[in-house]
């Protein structure tokens, strides 16, 4: 059964809610654009009007989602798409395990109302600020065993293209063009609805706790086997980390009391931390004892909740950020190698390197695709030094075999990608064919998709 809410999607041609020209900046500061127009459309076809209108005036169009990519794939300084007026539930349909949002919906609100309907994702990444088609389009993922990213729990997406068409993209209609857009990094048009695969509410077992890093490495395969969800945090300039393990738990529901997630969440991971980042940046000499410090200021704990509450968290800090993913059995070598990078450099990193993992998939730009695979991400607090530091780690990654996250930063040109991935051109013949002018181009896919 089928359960429709809200305004559908329609092909309708009434004019799109135009905004006066304005700077665009990403979440991390270190993107901006200034687009000449922007707009804010309710439908897909007003997406298709202001695409075709644009592409008359000779504008590249870009659809910005809220920001939070490192990387300048949404900067444009032609039109602009904001997705504002493309949110909100458009159909459950539980028969299928389906529910169909607009693609500006954000993760929190997607989170929130599947929770409201006894509904959750498998899997999902720890921040709930993305708009869904942002989070697809450049491949977000969190930690998984089995469940993979969210582009792989994609079912079907509506895409506008470069010549105003609709299209209903899935495994059944326009298949091709539904492998590449559910990874498309926006380069095959403007995604308007996504529809995502989706389960009963389950409750989740969270422990966290502190480990060295010693035994960590050597047991990360058995620790990636025995857990549906792993991950761990390595504070550089120590031997210290904090692991995080998620299982699914039959209940009862136990989650942190509100004074202990506060300390936990804002005080110790954004408030402390933010303020010993700031320390590091203006004394880089103090940054391994900040490193120490934070390294053991979260203790352990553990408690049971609806997986958003236990997946996701505050982010309050603002950085930059690499992350590479490395096929699975080149992890704990990497990060051998850059532990010792570190401690024979004069880098000071106050950030914790994460390490989470991911099942094979087969969509062709994902960064998991066809191999089992382990993301290394390196951060550095915003306006501290990074490029020596993240110079470092790209060149350790790409030596195992890396491949960059789209919406991370990486210096990364088509040349590597197309060898990095099977599938390359497969894509930008896909690419070719529904946007033969490149209308939905810019600097940052001319580089890591080609001309």
């Amino acid at each position: 059964m089928t359960e429709t809410t809200g305004t559908t999607t329609s092909a309708r041609a009434s004019s799109p809610r135009a905004a006066a020209p304005a700077r665009w900046r990403n979440w991390a500061g270190n993107v901006t654009a200034h687009p000449r127009r922007t707009v804010a459309p309710a439908s897909a076809g007003e997406v298709a009007e202001a695409v075709v209108r644009a592409a008359a005036d000779g504008l590249r169009v870009k659809a910005a989602g809220t920001g939070h990519s490192f990387t300048a794939a949404a900067a444009t300084d032609g039109l602009l798409i904001r997705p504002e007026r493309l949110g909100g539930l458009r159909a459950i349909d539980r028969a299928a395990g389906t529910v169909t949002v607009g693609a500006g919906t954000t993760l929190r609100h997607l989170n929130a109302t599947l929770s409201a309907h006894g509904l959750s994702l498998a899997n999902m990444g720890d921040i709930m600020e993305q708009t869904v088609s942002g989070a697809v389009s450049t491949g977000t993922h969190g930690t998984g065993r089995d469940s993979a990213s969210l582009s792989a729990q994609v079912r079907a997406l509506e895409l506008v293209t470069a010549d105003g068409s609709v299209l209903t993209c899935s495994a059944e209609e326009n298949p091709e063009v539904f492998a590449g857009a559910r990874l498309g990094l926006g380069a095959l048009g403007v995604i308007t609805a996504v529809t995502f695969a989706v389960e009963p509410e389950f409750l989740l077992r969270a422990r966290e706790e502190p480990m060295p890093l010693d035994r960590v490495t050597g047991e990360f395969e058995q620790l990636v086997a025995e857990n549906e969800h792993f991950e761990f945090y390595w504070f550089p300039h120590t031997g210290n980390c904090i692991t995080k393990r998620n299982n699914r738990s039959a209940g009862p529901a136990d989650p942190p009391g509100r004074v202990a997630a506060w300390v936990e969440d804002e005080l110790l991971s954004n408030g402390l931390f933010g303020a010993l980042c700031a320390v590091g940046r203006a004394v880089p000499a103090a940054v391994p004892g900040i490193a120490r410090l934070a390294g053991r200021a979260l203790s352990a704990r553990t408690y049971t909740d609806v997986p958003y509450r236990v997946f996701t968290s505050p982010r309050r800090v603002r950085f930059l950020e690499m992350e590479y993913a490395l096929p699975r059995e080149a992890a704990i070598p990497a990060l051998r190698e850059l532990r010792a990078a570190i401690e024979r450099s004069r880098l000071r990193v106050a950030f914790p390197v994460e390490v989470r993992t991911a099942p094979a998939d087969d969509i062709p730009l994902s960064t998991a695709h066809a191999r089992d695979t382990a993301y290394l991400a390196v951060h550095m607090y915003r306006g501290a030094p990074y490029r020596a530091y993240f110079r470092t780690a790209e060149q350790i990654m790409t030596a195992h075999g890396g491949r960059p996250h789209w919406g991370k930063l990486h210096s990364r040109d088509a040349g590597h990608l197309a060898a990095a991935y099977p599938r390359f051109t497969d894509f930008t013949a896909l690419r070719d064919r529904l946007d033969p002018q490149h209308v939905f181009g810019n600097d940052y896919l001319r580089r890591v998709l080609g001309a």
